[in-house]
């Protein structure tokens, strides 16, 4: 059977928790499919979906299946909570004439604020019992509030019961909050694009455009899919892609990407990608694997509160029936002291708090053009005590310009350079680009050649038949592979170009650092970043000129892709968590190998992008302290939850058993600590970050 995806809106997921139920009872039914909490999606496999539709009903009543969003499931969500309020209000406002005379009718208007408040609950509740799945946050609110109405607590019953609606409901809006930092990239599609087909403008979906297609961006359009201008000029707005505020001038052959806003003049560009290959599609993709990768925490708290509650059952019935049966206390003090156990241990601030934590962490990240593939690489970040940086594209600009020629054995320029462009022209390396625009940029009338046997050789430099000729272009030690010894020392950014075993010329490279990584190197010292290192396949007068201008710890030069791996091997041997920042191809073994890996989203290959545990949009280092800010915001704050649930349950739990503490107390202790614990997560959409 062929392997297809596909993807479906999913209504009323609005807690994590619920998400990953349905995940797991999914893969338990041995079914292929899973859930993007992100964006509310359902991803399957081949998969029967009524079926599935009633897997996720079994778990999740009130989740269905729809073509399209909902736009009003929200407001669908606070009008019981308002109606169930009113009537809660009017009980209170009654109480004291009806009670005594007119108890039936008190009990009524109760009962009826109770039910609309807690319907979902109850409904919850009574399926999973008739399947005989007791022990969840569902049955003990029932247990709980039922037990409070049959001992007349008839407030208190109608209070669980409506703030945890309430907290439900504010629930959602945090993830809502959450998932639109998350999900602005959704919305920097292009649906329509304006294609010149013959000289005319025909607009087309984006869907429809492919690799060397040309359309026009017009003032306030966003950018489709990747391209190069090829003519015009315009400032353009990449704020929700990478999080730079300014705007970017772009020209006649500057790169742009899908999801920039044209702000200001027509531009004409020529598609280097179509829309599924496209930056903002790749990023989204990765945003969505996310939610299925989660740290280490939220699992372990998980499994937590599935022993956790028979626990607190067991206990409950402990408490009611052992004290009145071997001390001769009074029943219906026990049974009221143990309800008040049920309520105080529900597992919901725990359970609910710890996922949108990480989910929130997630989103800020997103939100500064950092996309992080999954709450476990954030948590790892925070453990990260050395980072090892790639230099080309990474540390430095990776633009590379041609600044001298010098011409050897008197070939004529045209023919030396002409052998130069044929073999860089097979190769996507800076360098060749930088050798290509300095052969094109000086309009030097080279021949074509016939190309045969093209080589890349990392760390040296490439190789290829050009007209029957074997030539070689790279460093010096390609240079030493054809017995050939430089010219002169001092060989700092030159590339040697060689053809049948001759040296033709010799051409000066040049680089320059980015200007902020002087600034995020710094701010990794002051984050406690034990080590900094550099490895790079250059050689090593420019890793070594380079390494001292940013007061690195460490570099390694003239490394191949396995010579980086092994050196991020020996670091890691002695104990070391490593971040490994690259953005090239050559760097994708050791972004796999590093605890959490770092690829540049904008100028990095596919294979980086692919392989990276966390991608940077914007390209600047600076992203890197950034991104561990706040992975340590987001594990201070789950931490602060954890500590304040459970203290303030183990209190209050303490104080129920021995009769210190009311309904409204363990009120408090439940549904008080789930909403203070959430807006505590919100915290880290906002917080200043220790940069």
């Amino acid at each position: 059977m062929n392997r297809q995806l596909t993807r479906h809106r999913l209504e009323g997921l609005s807690c994590p928790v619920c998400a990953a139920k349905i995940e797991d009872r999914i893969k338990e039914s041995g079914l292929k499919g899973r859930i993007d909490f992100s964006s509310q999606s359902l991803i399957l496999e081949n998969e029967d979906l009524d079926r599935i539709q009633r897997i996720i009903s079994s778990v999740e009543p009130g989740v269905r299946i729809v073509e399209s969003s909902d736009r009003h499931n929200r407001l669908r969500t606070l009008i019981p909570i308002l109606v169930a309020g009113s009537v809660f209000l009017l009980a209170s406002i009654v109480d004291d004439f009806l009670h005594g005379q007119y108890e039936i009718l008190e009990y009524s208007i109760y009962i009826l604020a109770y039910v609309i408040a807690g319907s979902r609950v109850l409904s919850k509740a009574f399926r999973n019992a008739v399947k005989g799945r007791f022990f969840d946050e569902n049955f003990l609110m029932t247990v709980a509030t039922v037990g409070a109405l049959l001992i007349h607590e008839l407030p208190e019953a109608v209070a669980v019961m409506l703030l945890f609606n309430i907290g439900e409901f504010f629930e959602g809006l945090a993830v809502s909050k959450s998932r639109k930092s998350i999900l602005a990239l959704v919305d920097l599609k292009a649906e329509m694009v304006s294609q010149i087909i013959d000289g005319k403008i025909i607009s087309v979906k984006a869907s429809e455009i492919r690799i060397g297609d040309s359309f026009i961006v017009k003032p306030g359009e966003r950018i489709p899919v990747d391209g190069v201008v090829v003519a015009g000029d315009t400032w353009l707005d990449v704020s929700h892609i990478s999080g730079e505020s300014r705007p970017v001038k772009v020209a006649r052959k500057s790169v742009v990407y899908a999801g920039s806003i044209n702000t200001s003049g027509l531009i004409e560009v020529e598609a280097t990608a179509s829309l599924e290959k496209s930056y903002t599609s790749r990023m989204l993709q990765m945003v969505e694997d996310a939610s299925s990768r989660k740290a280490t925490t939220e699992r372990l708290i998980t499994r937590f509160s599935r022993v956790y509650t028979p626990i607190v059952v067991l206990s409950a019935i402990f408490l009611a029936l052992i004290p009145p049966l071997l001390f001769g206390g009074n029943f219906a003090e026990w049974i009221r002291r143990a309800l008040i156990l049920l309520v105080i241990s529900c597992p919901c601030a725990l359970v609910i708090s710890i996922p949108l934590g990480y989910f929130a962490g997630i989103g800020r990240a997103s939100k500064n053009g950092i996309l992080i593939k999954g709450s476990n690489y954030l948590e790892a970040l925070t453990m990260i005590d050395t980072v090892i940086f790639d230099k080309t594209g990474t540390l430095t600009e990776g633009r590379f310009k041609v600044t001298e020629v010098t011409l050897l054995n008197g070939k004529p320029m045209e023919e030396v350079l002409g052998f130069a462009a044929a073999v860089e022209s097979y190769s996507n390396h800076p360098i060749a680009r930088s050798i290509m625009e300095f052969v094109s940029s000086n309009g030097l009338n080279t021949k074509k050649f016939s190309v045969s046997g093209f080589s890349e050789h990392p760390g040296k430099g490439v190789t290829a038949k050009v007209d029957g000729k074997t030539v070689g272009l790279g460093n010096q030690k390609l240079l030493k592979d054809f017995n050939l010894i430089p010219p002169y020392n001092g060989s700092q950014g030159n590339v040697f170009l060689v053809v049948d075993g001759r040296l033709l010329c010799v051409m000066k490279i040049s680089d320059s650092l980015k200007s902020d990584s002087k600034t995020a190197i710094d701010l990794l010292r002051r984050q406690g970043i034990r080590r900094i290192v550099m490895l790079t396949g250059d050689e090593d007068a420019v890793a070594n000129s380079i390494s001292q201008e940013l007061s690195l710890d460490d570099y390694g030069s003239g490394l191949t892709p396995q010579g980086k791996l092994l050196r991020l091997e020996e670091l890691a041997k002695s104990g070391r968590r490593i971040a490994f920042v690259g953005d090239g191809i050559n760097d994708a073994p050791a972004i796999i190998r590093a605890n959490v890996g770092f690829a540049m989203g904008n100028a990095g290959s596919d294979a980086a992008i692919e392989t990276a545990d966390v991608v940077v949009s914007n390209d600047s280092p600076l992203q890197i302290p950034k991104a561990l800010a706040i992975a340590e915001k987001t594990r201070s704050i789950v931490i602060q939850n954890i500590i304040f649930a459970l203290g303030v349950k183990g209190l209050f739990i303490f104080l129920g058993a021995f009769g210190l503490a009311n309904m409204w107390g363990a009120v408090f202790a439940d549904v008080g600590v789930t909403m203070i614990a959430i807006v505590n997560s919100l915290r880290i959409l906002s917080d200043k970050l220790n940069t």
